[in-house]
Formats: C-alpha cells, structure tokens, sequence
C-alpha cells in the first residue's frame, strides 16, 4: 500500500512539473506585468505618503514599499544564482530614497527573470528555510502572487483605483487558490490571513484576496492623519 502511494505521489509530482514546463512563459509574462502595474500605482506616491497605513496592517506604506523593493531585490539576486545571500533580503529603513529603490528593484527583477532560460533552474529562497531551493518556474509564481496583491495594497493605502489587466489575473487565481489555508496563517508574522469566503464570487481579483486572507473592501482607519493633501 505505501509502494503505492508513493507511486501516485510522484506521478502527481511529475504531472505538476509538466505542467509547471508549460505555464513557465505565462506566468513569467503575467508576473512582469504585475510588477508594472504595481510600478504605476507607486509612481503615485510621495515621501509624505510613507507612513499612511496599508493592509498589511504592521506596515505602513514606507514599510510595505522597503518589502516590496527587497523582495525584488532578493529575487533578483535568486534567478542570477545568489539568492542564498542573506544581504540580499535585507530591507532598508524608509526614507527619502524608498520610492526611487523601488522603481530601480522593479527594473532589475524584471530584467533577471528575462535571463533565466530554463523554467527548472534552482532558485535558493532562504525565507522559505535555510536550504530552501524551488524550481524557476514556482519560485517565479510566488513572485507573481506578491505582486498581484501588493499592487493592490498599496492603491488601497493611497486611496486610488486599481484596475489591473485581466489576464495577470485569471493567471494568478489558481496558483492564488493553491496556498493552503491552514493553521500557519493563524501564527504571529505569517503571509497570509485566514481565507474568506469567496467561491461564489466571479471576479479574479476579489477572490484572490479574500483567499489571502485580504478585505477587498478595505479602507483606512478613519482616524487616520496621516495622509498628504
């Protein structure tokens, strides 16, 4: 019987790879597409924008911006073979110089994930575990995800639309559907919140936050002061 089982577990393995081959140029594209679109609705934002609160309710938007730029940086440095660099993953304070880092970090992840060549190349994500290594192809689709929500959030702590194209997002909705929502999301500093109930809803982008434990309704504390204008 457990002959078995692992025989089906490495079928289903390898009929995830395969289609993980497949997807590779897609989600690669929709992930530099995310990344523009969080790119356009950071161009919004000034210095006295920094510490409006976001979603990520223990960032504010200086915060969320310094994850944002490291994170692009850290996987930057992984599709060139150092993402093993604990440096790389370091975040610097918000500042004068938080909006101009992220724009340069978008550049240069965008540009990195342009030269990986095989959708199977090791990435090394030290996040995930000390010797955490995952195929291109996932490791870029955890990207994508990212990105597809923190575009988001960061719209909503500037308090202006966002309406991303929908092909990003009818891509990001079953990798999106395929983070489990277990016991891991109630512990202090996980990535996601507990999920909401979504699977009745038709639009991408609500039920990918409401799977990540998102309120597409958010909106600022009303007691909030801190935003320019």
């Amino acid at each position: 019987m457990l002959d078995r089982r692992l025989h089906r577990v490495a079928h289903s393995a390898a009929l995830c790879g395969e289609r993980e081959q497949t997807r590779a140029p897609v989600i690669r594209a929709s992930d530099g597409r995310a990344v523009r679109d969080s790119v356009a609705v950071v161009r919004r934002a000034t210095l006295v924008d920094l510490t409006r609160p976001t979603p990520c309710s223990a960032w504010n938007l200086g915060d969320l911006l310094e994850h944002m730029t490291v994170q692009h940086r850290g996987f930057a440095a992984a599709a060139r073979g150092a993402g093993a660099d604990l440096t790389r993953w370091k975040a610097e304070q918000p500042g004068p110089g938080t909006i101009r880092r992220h724009l340069a970090a978008a550049d240069e992840v965008i540009e990195a994930f342009a030269e990986v060549e095989a959708a199977d190349q090791g990435f090394a994500l030290p996040e995930f575990g000390t010797d955490a290594v995952f195929p291109a192809v996932r490791a870029i689709g955890f990207h994508f995800i990212d990105y597809v929500v923190h575009a988001w959030d960061v719209a909503r702590a500037l308090d202006v639309p966002f309406a991303p194209s929908p092909d990003p997002l009818d891509a990001a909705l079953p990798l999106a559907l395929a983070v489990p929502n277990d016991a891991h999301r109630r512990r202090p500093g996980a990535a996601f919140a507990p999920a909401e109930p979504h699977s009745t809803l038709r639009d991408p982008l609500a039920r990918i936050l409401l799977h990540l434990g998102r309120s597409p309704s958010w909106t600022p504390p009303a007691d909030d002061t801190s935003a320019g204008g």
